[in-house]
């Protein structure tokens, strides 16, 4: 089991291991699975101080990859993400905070078109491990369902059946992989 000295110091996102993506029920009946392809950032864990803990993710909106170019564009455009204006999904953490072991909680504030919101994530330590260059390695895994709307993303179609074609509540989903800066 890692231990909380393993932990602390500075991590930065490993890019081409993290995924950040999402999924909404469309049409009432099936689930739209979709990731962001761009994302940066970085995480400083102070295990004995919480609250000096901090975490910043960027996200790169126009980076959307559902396999479906011509979703993708409606995503980008005004009805949702806004790109041109909006480029950016930002999330920031306040306070790292250990509930059980291996077990996070992360309290901050996610910003998408230029609206922040308090959000709480949940993230589970999967491991932390060398890897053949000798980097230390840390993966965390999280989800965390949201209402689209509270971000100014209203736009939906009504079903005839009384439902919306794009479900309001979005799960979003973390899969972080997390290299040390050696000091």
């Amino acid at each position: 089991m890692p231990s909380n000295s393993e932990l602390a110091g500075t991590w930065d996102i490993d890019p081409a291991h993290t995924r950040i993506g999402f999924s909404a029920r469309h049409a009432m009946v099936t689930k739209v699975r979709g990731a962001f392809n761009d994302v940066a950032g970085y995480a400083v864990i102070d295990p004995e101080h919480p609250t000096d803990s901090e975490i910043e993710i960027r996200v790169q909106l126009a980076s959307v990859d559902t396999r479906n170019e011509q979703r993708d564009e409606h995503l980008r455009s005004a009805d949702f993400f806004d790109v041109e204006n909006h480029p950016e999904m930002i999330f920031t953490a306040t306070s790292v905070d250990e509930i059980e072991e291996n077990n996070y909680v992360v309290v901050g504030e996610l910003t998408i078109r230029e609206i922040a919101r308090p959000v709480t994530v949940p993230l589970q330590l999967r491991g932390l491990e060398r890897d053949p260059f000798g980097a230390l390695r840390a993966g965390l895994e999280g989800t965390r369902r949201i209402d689209r709307r509270e971000w100014g993303l209203e736009w939906n179609t009504p079903l005839d059946s009384g439902g919306v074609l794009v479900s309001e509540k979005i799960t979003l989903e973390f899969e972080l992989s997390l290299v040390k800066r050696e000091e």
